[in-house]
């Protein structure tokens, strides 16, 4: 005798409603996306170098006998660089009258950190050169 309460594993399940299936493709679709463009960044990213590039993000600010100059440095390359050296240097007539060093820990592709320098003399008076020193990769 058969128990009315125990299921037969090859009995058939009802088929699917038209909104089950489309519910289903568009999961599906979303998850394909996905994959996709990490495996796409993975493949075009992944051999590029760091680019790094600073600008200098805003206007001098003063203090009382000190002056910030405001730098942004963003690695538009595809690699990450870690101890990101960042030198400036305050010419007065042809002459370092002034320097700053900064390091980065780490900045990643796509990512930018902002900072500042201070200097004792009035950079508008002089030639003011923000650069990248070296960098290292991890």
């Amino acid at each position: 005798m058969k128990d009315m309460d125990s299921s037969d594993p090859l009995e058939q399940q009802p088929p699917r409603s038209p909104a089950e299936w489309t519910t289903f493709s568009i999961a599906l679709l979303i998850v394909a996306v996905i994959v996709g463009l990490v495996i796409y960044q993975w493949l075009t990213q992944k051999n590029q170098p760091p680019v790094i590039s600073i600008n200098r993000s805003s206007e001098i600010r003063e203090a009382p006998g000190q002056f910030y100059v405001p730098f942004e440095i963003e690695n538009t390359g595809g690699e990450t660089a870690e101890s990101v050296q960042v030198i400036a240097e305050l010419r007065i007539d042809g002459e370092v009258e002034e320097s700053g060093e900064q390091q980065i820990d780490f900045l990643a592709s796509g990512e930018k950190e902002e900072g500042a320098f201070v200097f004792s003399r009035d950079p508008r008076k002089g030639e003011l050169v923000v650069r990248v020193g070296s960098y290292k990769l991890p």
